[in-house]
């Protein structure tokens, strides 16, 4: 595919086209619910093939369901969202009035990953639409089969210059970032967004980057570890842990070793009851290639070299087949900072145990590394949860649980710092993709000829009396 006559086709029918109506968005919107509608089957068999094993059911919830629930909620929220807002105007400047008008921007880029590729293109390109503009997908090479058929339901739902899908790999990537785009969306790791923030900044292109990051898990000394271990266990297990908001390691406060090893016991419960077995069970992921899965055992590797003490969790004590690239659960105890384990955003079923003496030391742990996409607390005092909320900074943030606050709607989804800049889903992401354009209507009967040249004490006396009314 010729990126750049793709590119010109997109920017010409925008041109032609600068300002949808609703009913054009919506009919956008429409197709693009019918289109997951009608794959979705097709979708997660082709993720599960891709990735040598993912459960239909997984795909179903975290891709094709939240899809859905995205588009629902835009169609239903388009009329209030492309509404021009109505800002007050400052006494003094009236009978004048001021608006703000929503407009799109143009030609959207989106860039998505391979752990959830339908949701992670998708997603974005939903609140791209909504908001009027064209958009060009790049899906990742990792999961070609999902690729292929994503290009091919695009097609049969879009024109080319209204959604089109680009694929191939990473020196096509290289080319899409690129382009000139009005806005770019990136979702990936943080090393690679940096590099495409750079290649955004030759064109001055605007860009969202929704990255990961190590993302803490606090268990505080008022939490039941029992529930939580069983709420833990399904963040950490979901997709196998390849989940950019998946606990990245635990805090555990206070209660020493003893603590530590109750912990470890309600893990092995909570990992049994969810999965009995794993290496044959269709309801457990398998690591999206060989490279990921080597990589984890690195992981492993250095950990144990450098003495912390790693526990597996094999609730069926099966036997696992390199090949199939299943990982069973591991705990990594006592990591230190400096291991591989502690550095590195893990992206894989393995969860670090980090024992701190108490609330403030968990604080002060987690603000001494780089901002986290997502926060985790557990506990029933409400006053330790409050200090943290206060005290931390974090892309988004459950409190007793994991993952869901991706799924609200009309909460704004990003990163801070090493995790992301920028924010979508819901308005949020209607306003990313949206130019924002202040007006000031000005009346017939005004008095800025008040405050023309030539100066003299007229001027003065009136902008005396503007100083005192502002």
């Amino acid at each position: 595919m010729d990126l750049q006559a793709v590119f010109s086709s997109q920017k010409k029918a925008f041109e032609a086209d600068s300002n949808p109506s609703r009913q054009a968005r919506d009919d956008r919107l429409a197709r693009l619910e019918a289109m997951t509608e009608k794959y979705g089957r097709q979708v997660a068999e082709a993720i599960s093939a891709d990735f040598g094993n993912r459960s239909r059911q997984e795909t179903e919830l975290a891709e094709m369901f939240v899809v859905l629930a995205g588009i629902r909620y835009a169609r239903r929220k388009l009329k209030q969202w492309m509404r021009p807002r109505r800002p007050s105007t400052a006494l003094h400047f009236r009978p004048g009035y001021v608006r703000v008008l929503r407009q799109p921007l143009g030609v959207i880029g989106i860039v998505s990953p391979w752990n959830y590729p339908f949701q992670l293109a998708v997603a974005p390109a939903t609140e791209a639409l909504a908001a009027g503009n064209r958009a060009m997908i790049k899906p990742s090479e990792l999961t070609p089969r999902f690729s292929e058929l994503f290009a091919g339901m695009v097609a049969e739902f879009f024109a080319p210059e209204e959604v089109a899908v680009v694929n191939g790999d990473a020196e096509v990537g290289r080319a899409f970032v690129s382009l000139p785009f009005d806005h770019l969306f990136f979702t990936g790791s943080t090393a690679v967004g940096r590099r495409v923030a750079q290649a955004a900044a030759a064109n001055l292109t605007p860009v969202t980057l929704e990255l990961g990051g190590k993302s803490p898990a606090i268990l505080d000394e008022t939490c039941d570890l029992e529930q939580v271990a069983l709420k833990l266990a399904v963040g950490k297990l979901l997709n196998a842990g390849q989940t950019c908001i998946a606990p990245d390691y635990v805090l555990l406060v206070g209660g020493g070793q003893a603590r530590e090893e109750a912990l470890v016991s309600a893990l092995r419960r909570a990992v049994g009851r969810l999965y009995p077995t794993m290496a044959g069970n269709a309801d457990y992921t398998s690591i999206v290639s060989e490279r990921h899965f080597g990589r984890l055992a690195l992981l492993l590797d250095d950990a144990r070299s450098r003495g912390a003490r790693v526990v597996e969790i094999n609730p069926g004590n099966e036997d696992f087949d390199p090949a199939h690239r299943k990982m069973p659960p591991h705990l990594v105890l006592d990591p230190a900072d400096g291991m591989t384990v502690m550095e590195e955003e893990i992206f894989g079923p393995v969860l670090p145990v980090v024992r701190v003496a108490d609330l403030g030391e968990a604080i002060h742990y987690v603000n001494r590394r780089a901002r986290p996409l997502a926060l985790y607390w557990f506990g029933s005092s409400a006053g330790n949860r409050d200090r943290v909320l206060a005290e931390t900074i974090a892309g988004g943030v459950t409190i007793n649980d994991t993952l869901w606050h991706i799924a609200q709607e009309d909460l704004p989804f990003g990163g801070v710092g090493d995790s992301g800049q920028g924010s979508y889903h819901g308005e949020a992401g209607f306003l990313t993709f949206t130019k924002e354009k202040p007006v000031f209507f000005q009346s017939r009967l005004n008095g800025a000829a008040l405050f023309y040249p030539p100066y003299g004490k007229t001027f003065d006396r009136m902008l005396g009396l503007l100083r005192k009314l502002v």
